[in-house]
C-alpha cells in the first residue's frame, strides 16, 4: 500500500501556499471533460511516462525530493504512477484517492464530471 491523501486533503493543500506538484496523469482529451485549475498543476499523461519513463515529467518533477500528489478520474492509475515512482526512489508521492471524479463530488463540482 503506497501513501493515499483524500481530496479534502488535497482541497486544503490547494487553499495553501505550499509547494508541491499535482500531478494529472490522465490523457490530454479527458483534461476537455473535468480539469482543476492550480498553478501547481502538470500534466503528464500515463501513456506518456509508459513511452518515456521519469523523462516524460517536467524538471520539477523529476526531483526526488518534491511532494508530488498524483492523480487521475478514479484514482487507479494514479495509484499505479505513485507505486511506480516510489519503487524508483522518490520519498514524497502520494496517490490522490478517488481522483478527479471524487474532488468533483465532494470538492467542487465545477471541475466538471464525466
Amino acid at each position: 500500500m503506497y501513501p493515499e491523501i483524500t481530496v479534502i486533503n488535497l482541497s486544503e493543500k490547494l487553499k495553501s501556499e505550499d509547494k508541491f506538484i499535482l500531478l494529472d496523469v490522465r490523457e490530454l482529451d479527458e483534461l476537455d471533460h473535468a480539469k482543476i485549475t492550480d498553478g501547481r498543476l502538470e500534466v503528464t499523461p500515463l501513456s506518456r511516462l509508459a513511452q518515456e519513463g521519469t523523462n516524460a515529467l517536467s524538471e520539477s518533477a523529476r526531483s526526488q525530493d518534491a511532494t508530488i500528489y498524483v492523480m487521475c478520474h478514479h484514482g487507479n492509475r494514479s495509484m499505479q504512477v505513485t507505486a511506480w515512482l516510489a519503487q524508483q526512489g522518490w520519498k514524497n508521492v502520494f496517490n490522490v484517492r478517488g481522483g478527479i471524479d471524487e474532488y468533483a463530488r465532494r470538492v467542487d463540482s465545477s471541475v466538471g464530471f464525466y
